[in-house]
């Protein structure tokens, strides 16, 4: 049992790369070479913390249009999803939508979009081959079966549950690759993991839950504090996020034996609110707080710099 105060000041990275995503690298690799239109899945909660830099780098090297699909809207906050829209429309060979994965509304406009941003594969004999790429538990599956209109992938509320590619055709001019979501060997940003794993896109085995929970706190205090106060009755002002993963398992009744609080529980319960949208409509980094996060790190030039 982690007892009070014994985390937060003292909060441990979080790195997770496990074996099989090395080969799915290079499978991914390969795959590329034979792909007209990439699309990026990513988490519009946190849209850049999401965005595998090992993908854009492959695709640059191909120079391959990309679709940046930001799933999960419906579980983000709308002006921080428009700005994060306009962030990704300045950069060259990017478009951005904004969807939910489950909404059948969403998938069925895609298509359509496919083709547009390929319109050398675009005369209506030439196969148009996409590939749908993303860190783990953004919602790949998801989409490919929304696409397909029939579960053809494996789906599931944990990370790294594809393990391979499949590729299926999508009408008659048209083929869509699904491939294993794909983390990056080191996450440069402390924040970012802790992002990630908030979301729940990093194996629990990797994090604690409470480290994770306080983390998600303070954020939570600084940009939706009215949401807090709203979901959990309770006074915000003056807590941090320790104390609020303290003051939710105590509004909650987390109780161990002897009358002690049961962080790892109240963490949970934070974390399942966050991620089930019970909280509200949430999201975590914008691009001005990113520009901000990166001017106050050491940089690595051609990874972790943020354009426009």
């Amino acid at each position: 049992m982690r007892r009070l105060g014994s985390f937060g000041s003292s909060q441990m990275a979080i790195q997770w790369f496990p074996g099989h995503m090395t080969s799915a690298r290079k499978k991914a690799a390969e795959t590329m070479a034979r792909t007209d239109l990439v699309i990026e899945v990513l988490d519009a909660r946190i849209p850049e913390a999401s965005s595998n830099p090992m993908i854009g780098e492959l695709r640059a090297y191909r120079q391959r249009p990309c679709l940046k699909l930001l799933n999960k809207a419906d579980l983000a906050d709308p002006a921080a999803t428009r700005a994060w829209l306009e962030f990704y429309e300045r950069q060259p060979d990017v478009r951005a939508i904004a969807v939910s994965c489950k909404a059948p509304t969403d998938v069925a406009r895609l298509p359509g979009l496919f083709q547009s941003l390929a319109p050398h594969r675009n005369d209506g004999t030439k196969l148009l081959r996409i590939m749908i790429m993303g860190i783990p538990n953004v919602g790949k599956s998801t989409l490919m079966n929304a696409l397909l209109r029939r579960r053809v992938a494996k789906v599931g509320d944990e990370p790294a549950v594809t393990k391979a590619q499949q590729t299926f055709d999508l009408g008659e001019h048209m083929t869509v690759t699904d491939t294993p979501g794909m983390m990056w060997p080191k996450i440069a940003h402390d924040s970012d993991g802790f992002m990630l794993a908030a979301c729940h896109a990093i194996g629990r085995n990797a994090v604690i839950d409470e480290e994770v929970a306080a983390f998600l706190g303070g954020c939570l205090l600084e940009r939706y504090p009215q949401r807090l106060a709203e979901r959990y009755r309770l006074e915000v002002a003056g807590l941090d996020g320790i104390g609020l993963v303290e003051a939710v398992g105590r509004r909650r009744g987390c109780l161990v034996k002897g009358g002690g609080l049961d962080l790892e529980k109240a963490a949970q319960i934070l974390l399942n609110d966050f991620r089930s949208g019970a909280l509200g409509r949430i999201t975590l980094e914008t691009p001005e707080s990113r520009r901000a996060m990166l001017a106050a790190a050491t940089i690595e030039p051609g990874i972790d710099a943020l354009p426009g």
